[in-house]
């Protein structure tokens, strides 16, 4: 009987050994990362996306715009994906037939891939993307449909190729800091520099922290850093293609690390400029210190991330609170610009019995990366308290992406839908039936993002 007992105590002891010692190795399996990159820059003159004051299409390139992807695996096989582009932001239709294919080509769900960009106000419009903002042609419109076609092609298959890339890594973590981004609805632009140069504080809320995600090789050679602020990509105006500041990190940061892929999402700044703005000579220097930022942080102590991912994906409907009726868009079709080709066209759906929708679906995307470190991610032009306020719920180090997954719109806090003004609304300039969202914008939005949190945790 004892003999029987000692037996089973010693198999038992074993098989617990045997599983302890199987999750630590699983446990120690590393990252797994490819990367891969294509050139996106138009090859025939397309209109430049952004500004509703341009009157004609593309003249040149300052420098070329990307498309570059970070392809992830955990220790237990989760595969994801982060695409980051030289683009003012992805449609939703764009967006959603480069997941579907996604889905079927390369096995990602949804929630695995990230969709993001810089919102450069000099990358090229896209296909049902702020066409009322220029008088475009059919010729025009033909080109940028075909354009928007080509490129959604050129994005899976990049994606692909940094799954086909795979190889073992580590990732770290580290937050660093750029103060050149301005609130522009809280400070007036011509006296930023006198201001700045007497040593007076700005006014407004603002974002300087620069998120900064480094992936090194076994052996600590850099091979990719991703990193994100929150400022409009709008320091130059001109007729050339360029990635603005953003882009010029970029290439601040790989002649730095030569070998390394550098690449940048917007965070919140919706209402962030970068302020004095206008010239080539102070868009690459914004760039540089962005660069200089990063290069801070990749030079000090990083966090260690654990291989584990978990990512979640949820669109919500926004609801609008006012809606344009018959005789409010008879009375702005009057009138000449990008408002009256909004309205105009409003009205042809109205003529043809068609109803306006009464919201938007809008995604919310949440990534968690080790144990601790958090990635929100959002969708439209979103003011900077959304990420104040979600750093103070999950922690300083908590990263807040924009402009992600489709730009639909401004998404103005309640603070800023109270305030009004530009960043409120302008519905018009991405072509929504609306006025006005309904004043639990921020509130939804936060429950939303609760929701997937907890469900990561």
């Amino acid at each position: 009987m004892r003999r029987r007992w000692w037996l089973t105590l010693t198999l038992l002891s074993v098989s617990w050994f045997v599983f302890a010692g199987g999750a630590t190795a699983a446990e120690n399996l590393p990252w797994k990362t490819g990367t891969a990159r294509v050139k996106i820059t138009p090859d025939e003159p397309l209109w430049l996306s952004g500004y509703g004051g341009r009157d004609r299409p593309a003249e040149g390139t300052l420098h070329d715009l990307w498309v570059k992807v970070l392809a992830l695996e955990d220790s237990g096989g989760h595969r994801a994906v982060v695409v980051t582009s030289d683009l003012l932001g992805f449609p939703k239709g764009m967006a959603e037939r480069i997941c579907a294919k996604l889905a079927e080509q390369c096995g990602l769900e949804r929630a695995d891939v990230m969709l993001t960009s810089s919102h450069s106000h000099t990358s090229p419009v896209l296909e049902d993307a702020l066409y009322d903002i220029y008088p475009l042609d059919d010729e025009q419109k033909a080109r940028i449909v075909a354009y928007s076609r080509a490129l959604e092609q050129k994005i899976v298959a990049t994606v692909a190729e940094a799954l086909a890339n795979l190889a073992p890594a580590t990732l770290w973590a580290g937050e660093g800091l750029a103060e050149f981004a301005v609130n522009r609805r809280n400070n007036r632009e011509k006296e930023v520099p006198e201001l700045r140069e007497r040593g007076v504080a700005l006014a407004g809320p603002v974002d300087h922290a620069v998120p900064v995600l480094a992936v090194r090789s076994p052996e600590g050679r850099l091979r990719a850093v991703l990193f994100g602020y929150a400022c409009h990509a709008t320091t130059l105006s001109f007729y050339q293609w360029s990635g603005d500041y953003p882009g010029f990190a970029q290439l601040a940061l790989e002649e730095a690390h030569p070998g390394a892929v550098a690449m940048f999402h917007a965070g919140c700044g919706a209402d962030q400029n970068p302020i004095p703005r206008r010239t080539v000579e102070l868009c690459e220097q914004y760039g540089r210190m962005l660069a200089d930022a990063v290069d801070d942080v990749l030079s000090q102590p990083m966090r260690n991330v654990p291989p584990r991912l978990k990512t979640a994906f949820e669109p919500i409907d926004l609801a609008y609170e006012e809606q344009p009726g018959r005789e409010e868009l008879q009375a702005v079709a009057a009138k000449s610009g990008y408002q009256a080709r909004w309205a105009a066209r409003l009205l042809e759906k109205l003529d043809r019995g068609e109803a306006f929708p009464a919201s938007y679906p809008y995604p919310i995307q949440v990534w968690k990366l080790g144990d601790q470190q958090l990635w929100i991610v959002l969708g439209g032009e979103v003011v900077v308290d959304y990420a104040l306020r979600f750093k103070s719920t999950y922690g300083r180090t908590t990263w807040v992406t924009g402009y992600s997954n489709d730009v639909m719109a401004y998404i103005p806090s309640r603070r800023v839908w109270e305030e009004g003004g530009y960043e409120s609304g302008a519905f018009a300039v991405y072509g929504r039936p609306a006025l006005r969202w309904t004043s639990e914008i921020e509130d939804r939005i936060a429950a939303c993002v609760a929701r997937l949190e907890s469900r990561l945790r």
